[in-house]
Formats: C-alpha cells, structure tokens, sequence
C-alpha cells in the first residue's frame, strides 16, 4: 500500500450492504477508554483490502480505495502485514502514515524461518477464504495510522469525510493465550516444496503481462500461524467494537491482499477446485469430546479432518496436508443454537477451557481452518460443571454502633451451585497483630458485637461456607467504636458574610478522637424575633452557610457537637451583623420652578428602600439631547435638588438620578426629559434684489439668522415702506427665504426690512434695503361704450387710461359672442371702432386694453351688447319623416274647407279616431327651427309650387295631404314672426309612393280534422324573398283579436294544430313597397270530426272444422260519440265482405270450408250525432290457415292440431312488431358503430 492512492469515491465500495461512514462522530470517551478515532486505510491498485461487516460477514475491497475504519475504544485496530512485507511509517505534513513495503526474501529477523503470515484474502466471489475471526492470530507488526487531527491531513485524505479529531496509539500484540504456540513456526519439507511451486506459478502469470482483475483468485494458501484471542476488532466500517464476556475477547482480523496475474485466465480454475476441496475437506470435522470437567475449567478433545481417499486407495495430494490445520474451540451458555465465544484457536487438536463458571451448562463446538479458508462448525457437545465453594463475599459493614458494641451486616455471595449453609466472622479482638479469631459462626447475615472499648479500632472479615467447602475470607475491614459524649466546641467563626447570608465555621472538638463520628447542631437567634435559638444546621461538616437572611440585621450564633453517646453543651454566644443592600433608586426627578432658556432647578425624593444603611450621596447625570449616549455627572453630594446652569436655549436635555450607601450603589432613577425654551432668533442681514426690478414687482432674497434662539427658524416677515410715507405695512410672511413683492408703483423706490421668526416670536428687524421699480404697462382701461346703428352693425368708443409713464401707442379691442371666448377685431391708435356683419337679437360681448412700451395694460371690463331683432333666418334642412313617426300622426285640416265643417270636425274629432297616413297621398317632413333673431316664430309657409302654399303653425313637422300617388312635388319653406316673412329655404324634391295593392281571395285547399291548407292568389306554392309582393295571413282567436300566421312572398300556408270540428276565422293583407294593403273580409272555415284510430291486428282462434273465433281490443268513446267495429272476411283470393258490424269485441265466424284459407281485418265506425258515421283504418290483416287431416290421428286430435296451427299463426302474427322492432334497433346499432369508427379514425387519429 503508497502514499499516493486518491480517496475512495463513494460508488468504488464492492458492494452496496456495507456502511459507509457518512460524517465520523466527535470525539466521545467510550466506557472511559479514551475518544473514538478514524484511521484512513489506503488500498493502491492491484491490491485489496478486507473488512468485516456489522452482519458477521467479510467485504473485500480492492483498490483504488481509501476505506475510513472507526476504533470506538481509542484504540488503533491491528491491520495485518501481507506476506513478504513489512510496515514502515512516515510523517509528511504533520501527517504520520504506515507505508507497507516489499522485504527481501532472505531477511529473517531473529534468525528465524520466515514468517507464516496469513495469506491473501479472497475476492468477493469467493467468501470460503475468509478465515474466522477467531482463527486469524495478530500478527508481529501492526501499523496503525497516526495524526494528530484532520486539520493537519492533506486534502486528499479527507475529501469525502467530516473532519474529526484522530487520536491514535500503538496496538500491541504481545498477549498469548495458554494453548496458543509460538508465533514462529518452521516449514517442513513438504511444505516448502508445496511453497515453492505457488509461488512460480505467481510469477509466471505475472510475467505474462497485465495486473489480476478483480474477481481472479487468490494465490495458493499458505500455512496461518498461531496466536491467542485478541479483541473484537472491525477492520470496516461502521463496526460495533469489542464484545466482551466471560473474561475472553474474540476479534476480527482483516487480510490484506496484493493481486496481480492475468484474472480468470490460466490456472484460476484449478485454485477454485482446490478451494472446494479444501473446504470439503475442513467441514468434515467430528464433534469435539470433553473429559476431566472441573468446577471452573474442562479438557476439550477432537480428530482431525482426515483426507478423503481415492478408488485406489491412495490419499488425494491435491489438498492441503492436515498437519497445517488449526482449530478454534466456541462455547455457548444460551443453548447449542445460541450465542457462541470463542475460547481457543491454535493447531492442537485439544483444549484445556479455564474461568468457566462452576454449575453451569456449556455448549461447545470446534472448527477448523487452514490459512483463510475455513470449515463448517462441528456439532455442539453439552456438559455441565461441578460445583464448588461459594465465592468470597464482600466484607461486612456498620450498621450501627455504640462506645460497647458494634452491629455488623453482611449480603450473601454467589453460592456456585450449593446453597450457603453458615458465614464465618473473624476479628482481630482490636490488636492490630494480624491475627484473627472466630467470633460468629451460623446462617444470619447480621451480627452483634458487645464489650467493646470506647473510641477503639476492631478489624473483620467474612467467608462463606456451603456442602462443597468454606470460601475465600473477604477483605479487612477496619472499624470503630463510639467515643463518649465530646465536650463543648469553640464558637462559631464568621468566615464570610453577605446581605442575605453569613458563612460560619467551627473547630472540631480537641478531646475528640479522629475516629469518632462527631455531628454538629448549629442554632441561630434573630435579634428581636422572640423565638429564641433555632436549629440551622446538624450533620458532620465543619462549615455552614446560613441563607435566606435579613439585610443588615444582628443574629446570634452557637454550635453543639454531639455523637452516639449524647451530646455536647453549646459553644458560647457569638453575634454576628448581614450586609445591607444596595439602595432601590431614587424616585424620579421633577422641575421645580420654571424652566429657563439656560438653566433648570430639579429636586428627587429619596428611594423607598435604603438597603439598611443610610444613603450618602446622590448623583445626578445629565445628557443632552434624546439619544442617552453621552451621560456626565453634574452633581454628586448629600442635597435632594440641584440647579442645572449653562444650558442651551431651546435644546432637550434627559437627567436622572442615583443614590449610594454602605450597601452599594443603587439603580438609576426614572429619566426626566427636560426641554429649554427657546428665545426668538436673532437680526437677519438686510434682504437683497434679485434680478432687474419690474414696474409694479420686484425679487427680494435673504438668508437666516446667525443666531436662532434654540428653535428653528419657522418664518420670516418683510415689510415695506413707501416714498413718501415713512409707515411700513407687511408684504410677505411665511417660511421661505425669497418673496415676490407686488402692487408697486412703476419708477418709485421703496425701502425693504426683514425679521425672522420662531415658537418664541420674532426677532429684530434688519437694516433697510432701498430698491426701485422700473416703467410700468399702462392702467386698465375703462368699459368702453357701445351704439347700435342698425341689427349689424355697433360702433364701440373708448377713453385712454393712465400711461405709467410710457405713451400709449395702441388699442387693442376684442369682440366675441361669449364672455371667455373673444377675439381681436381692431388694433390701432384711434378711440373707437365699426363692428358689421353681426346677427340681430344676438349678445355681444367687447373689452379694449391699452399698449405702450413697457408692456400690455390689463383688458376692461367685458360690455354685453344686444342687436335689435329682425325677421327669422331661412330654414336649413328639410327631412322626411318615417313610417314609425307618421302612421298614428295627426295632421291640420285643410284651409279651404268651410268654416261650418270646420266647427263640426272640432266637436267630433274628440270622438274620431286620427287619421291612418298613406304613403300614396301623403308627405311627411320634418324641419330644423331656424334662428328667429329675436322675435318668436309664429307660422311656416310651405311652399309646393302649383298648388296653394300650406301655412302651419310653430311646428317643427307636418303631414302634406291629399296629394297624387307617385308623383314628384319641389318643396320649400319660409319662416314668418311679428316683423315678416323671412327667406325662402333652399328648394327640396319629394316624391309620393304609388298605391297599395288590394287584398287577394283567400280559399282552402286542404283540410283534416287537425289542419287547414289556405291558398291566395295566383303564382308559386313557394316564392322566393326578394319578390316585391308579400302577405300577411292572420287568425282570429277567442277574444276576437287576429293573430300574425304567416308573413312572406308564398302563396299557400298550411295552419296546424288545430282542434276538430272547430270554425277558424282569417283574413289576409298584402303589401309591398307602397305599403300596406287593406285587410280582406273574414273569412271562416271548419275542420272536420276525426276518424277512430285504428285497431290492432286481431286475434284467431279456430273452434271447429267449419268456425273459428275472431277478437280484437275495444277503443274508448270519442267525445262522447259511441264507436262500433265493423269486421271483414276474405276467402282466398276473393275480396273482403263485411261479416260483422256492432258494439262486439268479438265475433263468431261459421260455415268455414276446411279446405281454403281466411283472412280477416277489423276498423273502428265513430258514430256521429248530427253527422255521416267515420270509418277508421283497417288494422293488419290475419290469416287463417286450412286445416290439415293426418291419418293416423284421430278427429279429436285433428281439431286440436288445428287449433295449435291456429295459434303458431297467430304467434307468427304477433311476433311481426317484435321483428320489426328489433330490425330498427339493428340498423341504428351498425349505423352507430360506423359513427363511432369514422370519429376514431378521423378524428381522433
């Protein structure tokens, strides 16, 4: 194994069963051994490594690897040195690593025959190498990896693991069992021959090139060397550590392996039937015999495996010889299947087992084992061992005691299989000569000493005895009797004292001996409590510490030593005081008086509870601001108030206070926050001009006061004072640091002053600032003046106003019909100006404003001025009404009718109904109102050229009547009020619609009891939409209204639904694009009665050879009306005759020939009251067969076969709906799975 192997990843581990150690645990102390620990182990390529698994089982593992291995005792687990090799260790980094390297074949340490070490391990596939972990001897070098923690390893030792602290120590190997045989054993003759041969065929197959694969065979076995129990150690990962029991130890050594050879090729083959054989050959072994049983040991025994012979009789060589066999011996105390220690491993065939326990069942069993490989365990053999004497019991023990007598008590021990019968006491009479005489002989486990010496040492001990022998003595025990009553102790010391506690200490009694086992009482009295002295203490302790205590208060202390024989009068009376306590804090401060800009007066009361001392001094720290950063006493002195001094104006200061006593210093108090008032700020700097003065305004700009008085500066205030008057008025008051000052005279000079302001007040004024305005725009102008000259035109006139200083140099008038929406009509120097063009009777507003170099005056004030009225304006657009707007409009009567019919029509036209306008003769237009400038409209007249003009009222629509069908008519209209007439409109063309066609005869094609086919007029049955000519069919329903039926182009229509025996009344319309025709007369037509139903198929029953039976279902009355059947009879090809008419269901045919076929069918007569009897349809015609005569039956049997044929062809007959009906559920089945079959592959697909 190098140095120089990476770590093993975590998919290199053979196989998936084996644990792998995640994250190594921290180091713990495990049964006080010392930390747990992981040793790295690195397998280079080629070579293989094998571990034992948590389930009993081995893992080879090759390399590439780094395999982690966990001592959970702090022990280094051993780890086997190959043949040929030996360990060497390094240190590298601060890293010790074991390097195992090659040794030169003629190195013999010692002078010895080399080493028999144990073989090479096996590969996965071939468990049956693996030797037992008992069977593997430790060998003469074990190497164990060393470091002193994972820090100081290099990385590629602890990729793939948590760093843990790694302890290591040298493993010894030096214990050798009593059976076991020295480490060095001497090859025979046969054996180095054996040897010699192995080891060439190595290296043939390594010189043949190429390193042994993984699952190659190991090379030959060699002999295994012999060696004592050593502990359970696990050489993988995640073991459980040593188990121990009964004193002995079993372990699990690992082999490593260094594989090279060409794989499963060559001689691979021959090694695995050499193993076979070998292992056969092992588990052969017979059951071990046991002889000379002791109490606490037994003499094992076996045969060696022999070797199998062959048909000639001769001993098979292929095996290994049985003198390199080793054994290992296993006992089991849970039964032949339970839990087996091993308790001998070597090369002899027997064993002598030692430290068993007397009268116990054993189970053993033993197994043999050559080189790794090993064999079945041999049957278990059962023995049990002898009894003997119990084992020594502990020594006795005191139980109580006086200055006389002592009382000693002892627990029985392990009586090995024979019950105690008595106990042995011996003592030494309290000579101390080592000498021992018996005083207690019998079976109590308890014994009374007496006439004993005061304060003397007495030495015991104890054996058992039972039927087999007396026991080993326990060991001596030394003890003492009581001394008499101690005297009075020394007082009580104070040692240490606190506020709610005082430790205290005593001396021992000096006439006491060391021996005695002295108590001590110590008892404490509160001063003024009035309960005297209370125990606080009793036991053996020379100190005590008193709590729960009173601060500052006096007690009283004594102590008492007492033992077995009384007790000792009290010490003397010391008194000893408690600590007070530190103070509670003061309460908290207040202001006394009244808070000034730069000082404050605060006083405090003291604290509650001054601890139980007097307070001394009072502390007071101060802090300005609110942040309590920055705390510094300004006070300390015995005074309950103090006076604050040079504060700042306006700033908030916290303060708190503190006590100190005898006790300690106390709490802080509550904070008082404190806050100064603040005084107004100080003089500003005079304001400056910021940028060129205006006229009438000017920029002024300042900065703050140097001083603001504790308080920001929340305002400031300018003032300003005039030319000629020295009185100052304010213009500007607010928190910003610049102002626009305005309503300023053009070219004056104005003087500026400036103060600031806080939540005091304000400060000084500052010094003056004289600015002056420059030339203004010119005043407003005053509201000009208006005249009407006629309804379109005005004249506007107008004054000049103030110039500012600056010429006026123009007039701008503004003219408009909205107040806010006006514009510029004249621009000019003159004083007045000519509006034309405007409307009559319209409002007007006007306003004029002056100009001159410095700028624009402000505009007057807006003047309304109203145009005179004048005839309305000419109308703009003419419409025509609709159809929706004029059917139901009421028109004038014409002018030219008389003034009588005129009267007349007015008392009646409260009783008639308006007239129906006509789209032929009449014209319906609408108009928009034109302006009326000012006058109200009183009349329209409608002018239409030829005829008579129409003159309306103050209407917006009208209805031209009386006119000719399809003729065009030029149409205008003018307006006319109090003052005139005004313009004719544009002139408009109309023309009238041609007259509606007439109603068509309506006739009745068709009819049935539930429907009625109507025909009209002559064409289709069926018209296509865009025919021009289209009617409207209506009924008429009960309450006399007519309901729409049909509207369209067709010429029939077929109403359905209808009840039987019922008038209808119907009228028709027809219209096209000249309107809608007049209605025809009513007409009415009647649905006729409904015939019965028909009957079902009836039924035929042959009653003899000349009649048969005929029945069929009966039909309930309709409406009232009685039904009757009326049945029919044919005779072969013959027609149907009537055969019965009644009321009957039934109906009995005679004078039948046997010889013809008959056929029959039945419909339903509705007998009518007023009216022609109705015959329903024929129901499905029934056959009745002829009758067959057969010749070797009888007439009886004969008419009874007719009957049958009677009914199978009435059954025939009834089963036809059944055929019909499954043969429709067929074809709607195939067509459905068609359906189905096309969406699938279509659709779907």
């Amino acid at each position: 194994m190098a140095d120089h192997t990476p770590p093993l990843e975590s998919g290199q581990l053979l196989s998936p069963e084996l644990p792998i150690l995640a994250s190594p645990p921290p180091p713990a102390m495990v049964n006080g051994e010392g930390p747990q620990q992981v040793i790295l182990v690195q397998v280079n390529p080629g070579e293989a490594f094998t571990i034992r698994r948590e389930d009993g089982q081995f893992q080879c593992i090759t390399g590439p690897a780094q395999v982690p291995m966990m001592s959970p005792n702090g022990s280094v687990p051993p780890i086997y040195v190959p043949p040929g090799y030996v360990s060497q260790i390094i240190e590298e980094n601060g890293v010790r690593r074991v390097l195992v390297l090659p040794q030169q074949p003629e190195f013999h340490p010692g002078g010895h025959s080399p080493l028999h070490h144990p073989p090479p391990p096996p590969h996965a596939h071939l468990p049956a190498f693996i030797p037992h972990p008992a069977m593997m001897p430790p060998p003469p070098h074990l190497y164990t990896g060393m470091a002193g923690g994972v820090g100081d390893m290099s990385s590629q030792y602890i990729s793939q693991y948590h760093p843990a602290h790694i302890y290591s120590e040298q493993v010894s190997a030096d214990s050798h069992s009593q059976h076991g045989r020295p480490p060095f054993v001497h090859r025979d003759d046969r054996t180095s021959k054996t040897h010699e041969r192995l080891q060439k065929k190595l290296k043939e197959r390594q010189a043949g090139g190429g390193g042994q694969v993984k699952d190659s065979p190991p090379p030959s076995p060699q002999k295994t060397c012999n060696s004592p129990p050593t502990a359970d150690i696990h050489n993988g990962i995640g073991g459980k550590g040593s188990e121990v029991e009964q004193g002995q130890l079993r372990h699990a050594v690992a082999c490593p392996d260094k594989q090279t050879g060409k794989g499963r090729n060559g001689e691979s083959g021959e090694l695995d039937k050499e193993a076979q054989a070998l292992q056969a050959l092992l588990s052969t072994i017979s059951k071990p015999a046991v002889s000379d049983i002791q109490a606490r040991g037994a003499v094992v025994s076996w045969s060696a495996p022999t070797r199998p012979e062959s048909e000639n009789g001769s001993v098979e060589n292929d095996c290994s010889p049985p003198e390199n066999l080793s054994f290992e011996v296993s006992v089991s105390v849970s039964g032949k299947d339970g839990k087996y220690q091993s308790m001998y491993c070597g090369e002899e065939p027997s064993a002598t087992l030692e430290d068993l326990r007397p009268a116990t069942d054993y189970h053993v069993r033993v197994q043999a084992m050559c080189n790794c490989l090993q064999g079945s365990p041999s049957e278990a053999v059962s023995f049990t061992t002898l009894s003997c004497e119990p084992d020594p019991p502990n020594p006795p023990r005191k139980a109580s005691g006086t200055k006389n007598t002592l009382v000693l008590q002892w627990k029985a021990s392990c009586d090995n299989g024979s019950k105690i019968q008595n106990y042995i006491l011996q003592w030494d009479e309290g000579k101390g000569t080592g000498t021992y005489e018996q005083c207690y002989y019998g079976p109590q486990k308890q014994y009374r000493v007496t006439k004993l010496s005061p304060a003397s040492r007495y030495s015991f001990r104890l054996a058992a005895k039972n039927d087999i022998g007396v026991s080993e003595f326990s060991e001596v025990v030394d003890l003492f009797t009581s001394c008499s009553v101690p005297l009075p102790p020394f007082p009580p010391e104070l040692e240490m004292t606190g506020v709610t506690w005082l430790c205290l200490k005593w001396q021992r009694p000096t006439s006491s001996p060391k021996e005695d086992d002295i108590y001590y009482i110590l008892e404490m009295e509160e001063e003024g409590s009035g309960y005297g002295f209370q125990p606080s203490y009793d036991g053996d302790e020379l100190t005590c510490t008193v709590r729960n205590l009173h601060r500052s208060t006096k007690y009283k202390f004594r102590v008492a030593a007492y033992n077995s024989e009384g007790k000792s009068n009290p010490s003397q009376v010391v008194e000893f005081i408690t600590n007070p306590d530190r103070p509670s804090c003061p309460c908290r401060p207040v202001i006394r008086g009244r808070v000034l800009p730069n000082s404050f007066k605060m006083a405090w009361e003291p604290p509650k509870d001054n601890g139980g001392a007097e307070v001394t001094k009072y502390v007071v720290e101060l802090c300005e601001g609110l942040s309590g950063l920055s705390w510094g006493p300004v006070y300390s002195g015995p005074a309950m108030e103090h006076v604050c001094e040079g504060l700042k104006p306006g700033c908030s200061y916290q303060t708190r206070v503190y006590c100190m006593s005898e006790g300690g210093q106390s709490p802080l108090s509550e904070t008082l926050q404190v806050q100064t008032p603040a005084v107004p700020p100080g003089p500003c700097q005079p304001p400056r001009l910021v940028g060129k003065p205006k006229a009438r305004e000017v920029q002024l700009r300042w900065g703050p006061p140097q001083v603001d008085g504790g308080s920001p500066v929340s305002c400031y205030s300018v003032e300003v004072s005039g030319p000629q008057s020295e009185e100052s008025r304010e213009v500007y008051q607010g928190p910003e640091m610049d102002c626009s000052v305005g309503g300023l005279m053009p070219g004056k000079t104005y003087s500026f002053r400036l103060k600031a302001a806080n939540k005091a007040g304000f400060g000084p004024l500052s010094e003056r600032c004289e600015v002056t305005t420059g030339p203004g725009a010119p005043e407003q102008c005053k509201s000009p003046s208006t005249t009407c000259k006629s309804p379109s035109c005005v004249v506007v006139s107008w004054e000049t106003p103030p110039c500012n200083g600056a010429p006026v140099t123009e007039f701008r008038l503004e003219w408009g019909a909205a107040e806010g929406c006006m514009q510029t009509c004249y621009t000019g120097s003159g004083l007045s100006h000519e509006v034309k063009g405007l409307l009559p009777s319209t409002n007007y507003f006007c306003r004029v404003q002056a100009v001159n170099v410095a700028g624009v005056g402000l505009f007057s004030e807006a003047v309304l001025c109203q145009t005179p009225c004048s005839v309305p304006a000419a109308v703009s657009s003419i419409y025509v009404l609709k159809e929706s707007e004029l059917l139901r409009y009421e028109t004038q009567v014409d002018a030219d009718e008389d003034e009588e019919e005129e009267e007349e029509e007015e008392e009646e036209s409260s009783s008639r109904p308006p007239p129906v306008y006509s789209p032929s003769t009449c014209l319906g237009i609408c108009w928009d109102p034109p302006c009326d400038h000012g006058s109200e409209i009183t009349s329209y007249l409608i002018d239409l050229g030829e005829r008579q003009p129409v003159v309306v009222g103050p209407v917006t629509k009208h209805i031209i009547q009386h006119l000719q069908p399809d003729t065009s008519y030029r149409i205008r209209i003018q307006a006319l009020n109090s003052l005139g007439a005004g313009p004719f409109s544009h002139t408009f063309k109309l023309k009238t619609k041609p007259l509606p066609p007439q109603p068509p005869r309506l006739e009745c094609t068709a009819f049935s009891h539930q429907t009625l086919r109507l025909k009209w007029g002559d064409g289709p049955a069926k018209a296509a939409t865009s025919d021009a000519l289209q009617y409207q069919l209506q009924m008429g329903d009960k309450s006399g209204r007519f309901i729409s039926l049909y509207k369209g182009p067709c010429h029939t229509h077929k109403v359905q639904r209808l009840n039987e025996s019922t008038s209808y009344t119907f009228r028709i319309q027809a219209f096209n694009e000249a309107g809608e025709g007049p209605f025809s007369n009513v007409y009415t037509f009647t649905t006729p009665r409904s015939p019965p139903a028909p009957v079902k198929a009836p039924k035929v029953e042959r009653v003899d050879d000349n009649s048969c039976e005929v029945t069929w279902e009966a039909l309930p009355p309709m409406k009232g009306d009685p039904v009757i059947y009326s049945l029919q009879c044919m005779m072969g090809n013959s027609e149907f005759k009537q055969a019965y008419k009644g009321a009957a269901t039934s109906f009995h045919v005679q004078n039948l020939q046997s010889s013809s076929d008959y056929r029959f069918r039945v419909c339903a007569i509705r007998q009518c009251q007023d009216a022609p009897e109705l015959s329903g349809p024929y129901s499905p015609t029934v056959t009745l067969s002829p009758q067959r005569n057969d010749v070797a039956l009888s007439g009886s049997a004969a008419g009874s076969g007719s009957r049958t044929g009677t009914e199978s062809n009435r059954a025939r007959q009834s089963l036809t709906d059944e055929q019909c009906a499954f043969l429709l559920l067929m074809v709607f089945a195939v067509i459905a799975i068609l359906i189905a079959f096309v969406i699938q592959y279509f659709v779907i697909k």
